[in-house]
């Protein structure tokens, strides 16, 4: 897992487009980032775009993944040929 929305979250809908892989998507109550999808947008972008864009700053570092692992989900997800 890397970033993660905690309950700060006010459901303002704008971090969700912004992810290049569509890790985010409406949970029960907040947005939620699905650990297999999210790459930090490694493969896509220096920063991650949803903590760009976020108004409360609610999303965080969950579990701190390498840059290796985050480039290697980056190529399954998007069908590039894993070393």
């Amino acid at each position: 897992m890397s970033l993660k929305i905690t309950d700060e979250c006010i459901n303002c809908d704008v971090c969700e487009p912004e992810c290049p892989n569509g890790a985010i998507s409406q949970g029960p109550d907040i947005y939620v980032i699905d650990p297999n999808m999210c790459t930090e947008c490694v493969g896509h972008y220096d920063t991650p775009q949803c903590m760009e864009v976020c108004p409360v700053d609610c999303i965080i570092t969950g579990v701190e993944e390498s840059r290796e692992v985050l480039e290697e989900r980056y190529r399954i997800i998007s069908g590039q040929k894993v070393a």
